[in-house]
């Protein structure tokens, strides 16, 4: 059955061709972006080894990406609301994969880290004006999916950049992974730009940068929104600190896993791709107050089981965690999409800003309770913040709709 195109400037709504083009590029766009931003973890523990590193110094080869991420987020989406979002995102995707290409040049560990910084300052004209665009273009009714669509792209390029980084530093090395996902990177960014239509309802910004600080205290002046930025710190922190030790507690007695079988516990962000369309569909139906919290206590006992000693147990309670982060991270993510009012692209930095500032400052200072207490330290850390975060999502249910 033939269905018709929308009119210029309606939203887009499900079961159209537009539809499933911009979910198409959206997928290809967060596939390149979190498999470049991510291919590192697994790599590590090799990094450590080679540069004499210790596991904190190691894990700011992510930090150093995640913070400049964090930086370049709210500059993008300003520079979005002039030149337009496609252009941003295309621009982001390229430059990444280039710079991943460059880092299987590098010589030492400092030109290693100038070059993840410039890929986290190139990355960030992807994350937050992805869901701009999402915004201004997807019918409101049909946004949790294309958003889910979205995050199962990111999940699936955090797990192929993870699993495909560790199999060829196994049997090559670290650099030859990185050129591989570089010119992955390229293709990607090739297929974004051929399947993202242009932008239908995307208005030129009028206003100044001075209104930037305006647009950033407009925004914190919404408690949803606040809490939701507060959320963003705390769930990432907490998702990037498990994945980046984890590898150093199954490298070692008692589970002695090799890098590859390390690697392969990224197959587990096939749950994410799964759980981020399962909850956005759930969201769409039946609203985000009683989902949230729901998500993130799964996140929680997932965490909990990973304090086990035998091997399955762990894979399993990575799993239910895993399940639960993109789960969550939709359900927040959407959340300030619907409810954020202009400019969008800012709301969206502004959430994603804090997100990857978790990323760097909760996985760098976990690095502190792993050298301290091990795994046990690290759980501990872990559940006090996820406990933070699930008191803000109960917060959540109480706030009132904007329209009221």
């Amino acid at each position: 059955m033939h269905t018709p195109a929308p009119q210029p400037g309606a939203p887009i709504t499900a079961g159209t061709a537009a539809f499933n083009r911009i979910n198409r590029a959206m997928v290809f766009g967060g596939f390149s972006t979190f498999s470049l931003l991510y291919c590192v973890q697994p790599v590590m523990p090799l990094l450590s080894e080679q540069f004499k590193l210790t596991p904190v110094q190691g894990s700011w080869i992510l930090s150093i990406s995640t913070l400049t991420l964090a930086i370049s987020l709210i500059i993008s989406s300003a520079i979005s609301e002039r030149v337009g979002r496609k252009p941003m995102m295309g621009l982001a995707v390229a430059l990444a994969a280039i710079t991943t290409v460059l880092c299987a040049f590098a010589n030492d560990f400092g030109q290693l880290l100038v070059l993840r910084a410039i890929l986290g300052i190139a990355l960030g004209g992807m994350p937050a004006v992805a869901i701009a665009y999402l915004g201004e273009e997807i019918e409101k009714t049909s946004l949790g999916t294309s958003i889910g669509l979205y995050i199962a792209g990111s999940a699936f390029g955090g797990m192929f950049g993870r699993l495909v980084a560790a199999l060829i530093s196994d049997h090559f090395s670290w650099r030859v992974a990185f050129a591989v996902l570089g010119a992955a990177g390229l293709y990607a960014a090739w297929d974004f730009w051929r399947s993202l239509p242009p932008a239908r309802n995307f208005r030129p910004a009028t206003h100044s940068w001075r209104d930037l600080a305006g647009g950033v205290r407009q925004h914190f002046m919404d408690p949803g929104l606040a809490m939701l930025f507060c959320l963003a710190f705390l769930l990432m922190g907490c998702f990037v600190s498990l994945y980046n030790f984890i590898g150093y507690r199954l490298l070692a007695a008692p589970f002695n896993l090799s890098h590859s079988a390390m690697g392969a516990i990224s197959l587990l962000y096939l749950l994410g791709i799964g759980s981020a369309v399962w909850v956005g569909r759930l969201v769409d139906r039946v609203g985000r107050r009683g989902v949230l919290w729901l998500v993130l206590l799964t996140m929680l006992c997932g965490l909990v089981l990973t304090l086990s000693q035998s091997l399955p147990i762990v894979i399993l309670g990575t799993a239910i965690f895993t399940f639960g982060f993109f789960a969550s991270h939709s359900v927040a993510s959407s959340w300030v999409a619907r409810r954020a009012s202009a400019p969008k692209a800012l709301a969206s930095a502004l959430y994603l800003f804090f997100y990857y500032l978790g990323s760097s400052v909760v996985g760098s200072f976990t690095g502190l309770l792993w050298e301290r207490n091990a795994w046990s330290g690290v759980v501990l850390g872990l559940g006090g913040t996820l406990g933070v975060a699930l008191l803000i999502s109960l917060r959540l249910r109480k706030l009132q709709p904007l329209a009221a």
